[in-house]
């Protein structure tokens, strides 16, 4: 099983959570209004001065699930550069 990790941006969250839909994924974990700065789309601290939020899902996921999420996240990443979306796969070893 593999965990994968999504930051974006809050304004991307119909376009994810769509995306996770159609890619068979029920089951996560969200974090909303996550602080934080990315080197392609800047800050997003919830201020007036920086007044962009982002979102955190943790996905844990059956390997032949995990790769073609993340290709498709990719594709989603590319498209939205500016906006910011960055994915992680990490391995998991037990699930309570």
């Amino acid at each position: 099983m593999k965990a994968i990790i999504i930051a974006y941006y809050e304004a991307m969250d119909d376009e994810v959570m769509d995306l996770l839909e159609k890619s068979g994924v029920m089951n996560y974990t969200k974090w909303t209004k996550v602080l934080g700065k990315g080197s392609g789309s800047g800050a997003h601290m919830l201020t007036n001065v920086w007044p962009k939020g982002n979102n955190v899902l943790l996905c844990v996921v059956e390997d032949e699930v995990a790769a073609p999420l993340l290709e498709k996240l990719g594709e989603v990443r590319k498209k939205n550069r500016s906006e910011g979306l960055k994915a992680f796969q990490l391995p998991v070893e037990a699930v309570l």
